[in-house]
């Protein structure tokens, strides 16, 4: 918020900008364009519906529609639909503890234990302050209830605060809770009075479900929630969420976005001092899960875009994703937002926007637009040919046809897509529960993983065989939750090693107890409990839980 042939029933033959509202049509030239580049986009990236919001610091803002609220009845997204924004609210909250730091009624430098302490936290490293929390510095785990099912249970810190960025949307849930104990009101009726009021935000909302839901876009997910996907995935509609977490709950329309960054671009004026203003767009820290050259502020990443400083941020919610861009130098901002989670942000629409607006404020030629990538277009597809032999002497042969890239099993031939270097899915259901992950040496492809399945080639030189402890037998299956972020996971062991969904390795720490991924920093765990008949029962992540069923 936490953030891949055509199948559903004409939306992509009609194209998204069919459903433009007229009024827009007729726009300035850089509506125009921009229009063009999201209807080709929405296409490619099997993306049902948008909601647009476009503002200058002292001019007009504009807000725009595509594509469809419902796929079923064909009905389109309307101005008045309400997005999630995901985890752009925490600029929200990171802007109300301002409001309560000008107020003298909040440290940011103060013990968060000295305001909560009957917070579930260990703080083994050193005292975590509020700056911590604001800066996802605070060396605790990326868990998205602060409330787990184990009264005894805590969420133990794992460095040293303010000696690494991990993202950490358990720290903003605390936020929220500490907003709600000095404001003596719900934090979502602190926001509202705060924030949306003050600006107009008249349709907004920090709270999902209740009162909202009548006026939510009708969202997706890929239609099957326990592997993989492709980008052009067939979609199901989800439930409706109720979701009241200050990570990740407010709830907007593009008019209302357009005040909100206006604010922005005027210095936070109305909502915050200068100097808090200022508090907020300092960069504390490297953020590059925002991008390369991000870094963090309170509550917004801070960066540059053609020399100018701006603001961005990314929101990924069950079956939402967002973005927004803002131009603090040029004075132009974007705010964007599709109505499924297919693993991808809509940050190419808000950049483009920024870029188009200052091109013409400037008197400039519009600048050409982002190319849309194309998961099956591999430039170096030829790297990955050839065939790959498993120690059972199964065969798996790669393909590459120009810049197409296929696997051939049992005479199957299989389309590969890519998910980031040296990794593909294979479009075929029994191949979507783990990705293909290739492995090289010295630069030459030399190895292939699928899951618990290891192959190598004729260039591989290294060990063929591995002792995985006795243990980690009990470990290995298929987990499931109710949570509409993680469903599935599941558990493989792989040349000694186990691994999450196939591609991130568990890096065991005693007991059943594993820190999640490479970096020896990282305060994500998963443990393992309840061992019966030599299977765990129970997965916890960062403290959630996942119960093991027999499905493959």
């Amino acid at each position: 918020m936490l953030d891949h042939t055509i199948r559903r029933r004409g939306f992509l033959a009609l194209g998204a900008s069919a459903l433009l509202t007229r009024r827009f049509l007729s726009a300035a030239p850089v509506d125009s364009e921009l229009d063009a580049f999201i209807a080709r986009y929405m296409k490619a990236m099997n993306a049902p519906g948008m909601t647009l919001a476009l503002a200058r610091r002292d001019g007009a803002n504009r807000a725009a529609t595509f594509g469809y609220s419902d796929l079923e009845s064909q009905t389109a997204v309307r101005p008045d639909h309400l997005f999630q924004i995901g985890s752009i609210s925490k600029s929200f909250v990171a802007l109300t503890c301002l409001q309560l730091h000008d107020e003298g009624k909040l440290d940011f430098d103060r013990p968060i234990l000295d305001y909560l302490p009957w917070l579930p936290i260990v703080a083994k490293f050193g005292t975590i302050t509020v700056h911590h929390l604001l800066t996802h510095t605070s060396g605790l785990p990326d868990a998205l209830a602060l409330q787990l099912s184990d009264p005894g249970g805590r969420f133990v810190q794992g460095y040293r605060p303010g000696e690494h960025f991990h993202y950490c949307n358990l720290g903003y849930g605390i936020l929220g809770r500490l907003i709600a104990s000095i404001d003596r009101r719900p934090w979502s009726e602190s926001v509202r009075r705060r924030i949306f009021e003050p600006l107009g935000m008249k349709s907004s909302s920090a709270v999902i479900g209740g009162d909202t839901q009548p006026r939510m876009a009708r969202s997706y997910l890929p239609k099957y929630n326990d592997r993989l996907h492709t980008r052009l995935c067939e979609l199901a509609p989800t439930d409706y969420l109720v979701f009241d977490n200050a990570a990740g709950s407010v709830t907007s329309t593009p008019a209302d976005m357009a005040l909100y960054m206006q604010m922005l671009m005027k210095g936070g004026a109305g909502i915050v001092s200068r100097e808090s203003f200022a508090t907020f767009t300092k960069p504390y820290i490297d953020a590059p899960d925002l991008g390369p050259t991000s870094k963090y502020g309170y509550g917004i990443g801070v960066d540059h875009l053609d020399g100018h400083l701006i603001l961005r941020h990314t929101g990924g919610m069950a079956s939402f994703a967002s973005s927004i861009t803002v131009d603090l130098d040029g004075g132009m901002a974007a705010f964007a937002s599709i109505n499924a989670m297919l693993g991808y942000r809509p940050v190419p629409v808000t950049e483009f926007a920024v870029r188009l607006m200052n091109a013409e404020k400037q008197g400039a030629p519009a600048p050409a637009a982002p190319a849309i990538n194309d998961p099956r277009e591999i430039k170096n597809a030829s790297d990955f040919a050839g065939i790959f032999e498993s120690a059972s002497g199964r065969k798996v042969q790669v393909v590459a046809e120009g810049s197409a890239l296929s696997i051939v099993v049992e005479e199957k031939k299989i389309p590969l897509e890519s998910e980031g270097r040296d990794a593909f899915i294979a479009d075929d259901y029994s191949w979507l529960r783990f990705p293909l992950i290739f492995g090289r040496s010295d630069g030459k492809v030399v190895e292939l993983s699928h899951g618990a399945d290891w192959y190598v080639n004729g260039k591989y030189t290294g060990p063929t065989s591995f002792q995985a402890p006795a243990e980690y037998e009990a470990y290995a299956g298929h987990y499931r939750s109710d949570s509409p972020w993680t469903r599935s996971m599941r558990i493989v062991i792989r040349k000694g090693r186990l691994w999450a969904n196939g591609n991130t390795p568990l890096e065991p720490i005693g007991g059943g107890l594993f820190r999640v991924g490479s970096n020896s920093f990282s305060p994500d765990v998963v443990e393992f409990l309840e061992v019966v008949n030599g299977k765990a029962l129970l997965l916890k992540t960062n403290g959630s839980d996942q119960w093991r069923v027999d499905v493959p």
